[in-house]
């Protein structure tokens, strides 16, 4: 149904995790683990090894029980929580000062861009 493509995501919270087939998921607590999905972009953010393990906060949908699409990288839909405050998970080259969503090589340079972490209030692009 096209309508449901407009409807909002839903947000769901958790400790960022792997399946036992190492796929990314959500461990959701009491043994419940729901597997992460979404575009290529998004699924890179979600393998990044420097977030792994932590409260994690995703917006999407639930495809089945267990499984949680995550809403496009061009939309602000992943986060962690770090001393309490809601981060949006960004990523700086502190070489060419170009901000990006997703991990990998700058656009400029090819250096791996770090891990940055923002307020979430804070709009930054």
């Amino acid at each position: 149904m096209a309508a449901t493509a407009n409807v909002a995501g839903i947000p769901i919270r958790g400790t960022l995790s792997q399946t036992p087939d190492k796929q990314p998921a959500l461990d959701m607590g009491k043994g419940k683990l729901v597997r992460l999905e979404g575009d290529d972009p998004t699924v890179a953010v979600v393998k990044d090894a420097r977030l792994a393990g932590s409260d994690f906060e995703a917006i999407g949908h639930f495809t089945s029980p267990d499984h949680f699409a995550i809403d496009p990288i061009t939309s602000p839909s992943m986060f962690v929580y770090k001393d309490g405050k809601r981060k949006r998970i960004t990523y700086w080259c502190d070489v060419c000062y170009i901000r990006t969503y997703s991990p990998g090589p700058c656009w400029c340079c090819q250096k791996y861009t770090d891990l940055d972490l923002q307020d979430a209030d804070d709009h930054q692009h």
